[in-house]
Parts: structure tokens; sequence; C-alpha cells
């Protein structure tokens, strides 16, 4: 099977449908698959449910797919930096299911090892346990939680070959591994396109055998989503003769 494509938009092609459920990789702007996001934009696909660990910020990311208004749900863990975000949601217009970041993450986890619920403490005695089962083991409460399974998961790789096989570079890591796992399609951008073989197997992150489509993406963008910096310290005037220092 060719998994290599030429642009984003042709490796999403037949895979796009209005109300399906898609995972996309990332945290923050850290390893987001900005070019397929992007061509999911252009394809006009609505109602879509997505599972993403936010909704990246005001004009990128997904924050793009909020802005035409192209995302009906979110299943994320923290979205705080998203002003649009906030005002769909407090408007009505969008669908939010919350998670702790542990839990979503092991959610995602589980939907791609095939486990469809499993139990944990926490959330328990929250608004996070509402309306779930909640059981006793070893005399502590557990709540039930679902796994999570996608119709696509985008995700953003540093290097990849031709069969499909990813490496991931340091935080860009994050939710991108387990989500090329869970869902029916997982298509990849990656940085570096390289031949088969030249990625040593042990340093393998997903193989090929969960990813059906890719795209080389050279040189993208890093988008830093808080620029913290230390503010310069000035040198003082040397003092004038005969004043106080």
């Amino acid at each position: 099977m060719r998994k290599v494509r030429s642009t984003a938009v042709e490796a999403l092609a037949g895979l796009l449908r209005d109300d399906m459920v898609v995972m996309a990789g990332g945290f923050g702007l850290c390893g987001i698959p900005e070019a397929l996001i992007d061509a999911v934009q252009a394809s006009g696909v609505k109602g879509l449910t997505v599972i993403s660990n936010n909704a990246g910020v005001d004009g990128i990311g997904l924050g793009r797919l909020l802005a035409t208004r192209q995302i009906a749900k979110m299943i994320s863990s923290y979205v705080g930096e998203n002003k649009l975000f906030a005002q769909q949601y407090l408007s009505g217009e969008l669908e939010l299911e919350f998670n702790p970041q542990g839990t979503l993450a092991e959610r995602i986890r589980a939907g791609g090892a095939g486990i469809p619920a499993f139990f944990t403490r926490t959330g328990v005695g929250t608004l996070i346990a509402e309306g779930k089962e909640v059981r006793e083991f070893d005399g502590e409460a557990y709540v039930m939680e679902r796994g999570l399974f996608a119709d696509l998961a985008i995700v953003h790789a540093h290097t990849g070959d031709a069969q499909g096989n990813l490496v991931y570079r340091k935080t860009a890591r994050n939710f991108n591994p387990m989500m090329a796992t869970a869902a029916k399609t997982t298509v990849a951008e990656v940085e570096h396109l390289v031949p088969v073989g030249s990625i040593d197997a042990d340093q393998i992150h997903t193989p090929g055998i969960f990813v059906q489509r890719i795209v080389h993406v050279a040189g993208p963008e890093k988008h830093i989503e808080q620029r913290t910096v230390r503010r310069r310290e000035t040198a003082a005037a040397p003092a004038a003769a005969g004043e106080d220092v």
C-alpha cells in the first residue's frame, strides 16, 4: 500500500465526513499536526467531535477549526488558553467533556489497546464522577471511565519512513503515540521523511502497522504558546562627583 501522499489535503482525501470523531495529537502547541488541521479546515467538514488535550489557541491549531465552527464537541483536559473556546462553550455552541489529564491519556491508551473501560480513583466525589459507575475495590471508591476510539487520528512526528514507522522528538511525543493506536485510520505528518530501514528498530515509537497515510511537511513553524522571558538587567549609571552612592 502506498502510504506517502504529496500534500496534507491528499493525505486526508476520502477520510473526512461530517459528525466524525477525530483525535488530534499535541500538548499546547507542541507536536500538533498543524498541516493536517489546516486540511481539515479546508475540507469544510462540520459537527466534529475532537479528542485532544487542549483546543490550541486563537488562530493556531484547533483554534482554527473553532473559528470556522467546525467542532461541535471537545473531549479535553485543558482549554484555558483559547478565548474563542470559552465564548462558544459559555454560549452553548460547543459541548465539552472535561477529563483529568492522566485520565484522558489512559482513556486513549485503553481505546488503542482494545480495553472498553477501566476504574480509577481520580475524580471520585467530584463533578467528573457524575453519571458514572462507582465501584469499591479494597475499601476505596473508583470511578469507571470508558476507553476512547476515533474514526481518524492525526498526529505529528519528527521522523518517519514510507512504511509509516514514526519517531517523535522530546516533548512533541506527548499524546501522539497513543492516539496513533486508537483510531480506525491514522494519518501522520512528518518533518523528516527517511528511507525505509534507516530508522533503528529500537528507536521506533509508533510502528508502521498503526499508520495508514503519511505526508512530508518539512520545516514547519514551531509556535510558542506562552513566551516568558526574564527582564533585561540594566547597569546602574556611574555616580556624579560628590554624589552619595
